[in-house]
């Protein structure tokens, strides 16, 4: 390739990326934003609306003088996969280039045959969403995977996951790109939740921002100047593994007193259990059709929000060990605002009043100053959305224009 069509190349890629990024765009926003020449853009834009990457949005709405035509990105030029999964499920999408979800399929995780097992179940499903879709394989322009485990997302590696005990030095980049022969981006579950509900849910693109993850594990996303933060080797967000109680109960990770040990999903319908058992009343083991095998932590907090008095109380002592996590990060980090998970609205606004008195009774008066608690709206989506728009991010990445 000659020099000239390097740099021919690197344009095109240059005023695409602007175009993501900031469009709808006009010609004269593009040579405004670049030093590149109006001949050279308006030979590139042309090439890049044949090609179909580009389409035009109409004419700009600037009241005075001569109205531009914007151009956009084409949403439906290629399209992109994510996966989604955990300890209970396995979620796969196709997504067009907004990101927006056209096709999804869901199943249960099945964990009975190892991480070979789990590997071929994710690939399948890659293959049934697309299949569904019916779109052409040549389209597809990434694969983007939330893991639930510790994710080196500079390696693509999952290093090792608290909720599938077999999950640990996992090569899924390398693995995927073999397979599917595209660009594969792995990142943590609640990375990518965090991502998505601050693009597109309810963080409404602050800044600074926490994503709190619950489940079996608990983690956080830490978004801090607009940028994800990861760490050393990826670590940051590990909130659930924070040590609470000195001498509490033994968490999976080998540790004593962590919030995941004391307030996860596994604790809090141990702690259900135990107070059945001692005759505690409730309206709960009617709920669960009088199996305690069928409590979940999901039915002890609709128990709550129902007013059953012994689900009310455990779910203030969630609220409490959360509270003080949150105080903790509020210090770390000053958000602006921190999103909970989806599934936690069950429990309805009393409960982010309960961890909102908590935090500002133990974090920084000047660090909670205004802080916003909110659940997140995205639900099952914001996991294949954020891996969705990390993708677009890494492809659409300015590049800059240069002599030669």
């Amino acid at each position: 390739m000659t020099i000239v069509q390097k740099k021919s190349q690197r344009d095109k890629r240059l005023i695409e990326a602007l175009v993501y990024q900031q469009g709808p765009i006009s010609r004269v926003g593009i040579h405004a934003r670049t030093n590149l020449r109006r001949s050279t853009i308006s030979l590139l834009t042309r090439q890049l609306l044949s090609e179909g990457r580009l389409v035009e949005a109409g004419p700009s709405d600037n009241p005075l003088g001569r109205k531009q035509i914007l151009l956009e990105l084409n949403r439906k030029f290629g399209f992109l996969v994510g996966v989604e999964f955990d300890d209970e499920r396995v979620t796969a999408g196709v997504m067009d280039l907004q990101p927006a979800v056209i096709r999804v399929i869901s199943e249960a995780a099945d964990l009975s045959h190892g991480k070979g097992g789990l590997l071929r179940q994710l690939q399948s499903a890659v293959r049934r969403v697309v299949a569904a879709s019916r779109l052409p394989w040549v389209k597809l322009l990434g694969i983007g995977i939330a893991d639930p485990g510790l994710v080196d997302t500079r390696r693509g590696i999952t290093t090792s996951c608290s909720t599938i005990d077999f999950w640990s030095d996992v090569p899924l980049t390398s693995t995927f790109e073999k397979e599917f022969k595209v660009p594969v981006l792995v990142e943590s579950k609640t990375r990518a939740k965090a991502m998505a509900e601050r693009m597109l849910g309810v963080g409404q693109r602050e800044p600074n921002m926490i994503y709190l993850d619950y489940g079996t594990g608990i983690g956080a996303g830490v978004i801090v100047d607009g940028k994800l933060l990861y760490g050393h080797n990826c670590g940051v967000g590990e909130v659930g593994h924070t040590n609470m109680v000195r001498s509490g109960p033994t968490c999976k990770c080998g540790s004593n007193g962590c919030l995941e040990a004391v307030a996860g999903a596994g604790a809090v319908e141990s702690r259900t259990r135990k107070a059945l058992s001692n005759g505690v009343s409730s309206q709960l083991l009617a709920m669960a059709q009088g199996d305690p095998s069928r409590i979940t932590v999901w039915l002890v907090l609709e128990a709550a929000r129902a007013g059953d008095k012994m689900c009310w109380n455990i779910v203030a002592e969630i609220a409490e060990e959360i509270g003080v996590a949150m105080a903790n990060l509020v210090n770390l980090f000053n958000p602006s605002t921190i999103v909970f998970d989806q599934r936690l609205g069950v429990t309805g606004d009393e409960f982010l009043n309960l961890i909102s008195r908590v935090v500002k009774s133990n974090a920084l008066a000047g660090s909670a100053a205004g802080l916003a608690l909110r659940f997140a709206t995205l639900g099952r989506e914001a996991g294949l959305l954020g891996v969705g728009l990390q993708i677009l991010e890494k492809r659409f990445s300015m590049v800059k224009s240069g002599s030669s």
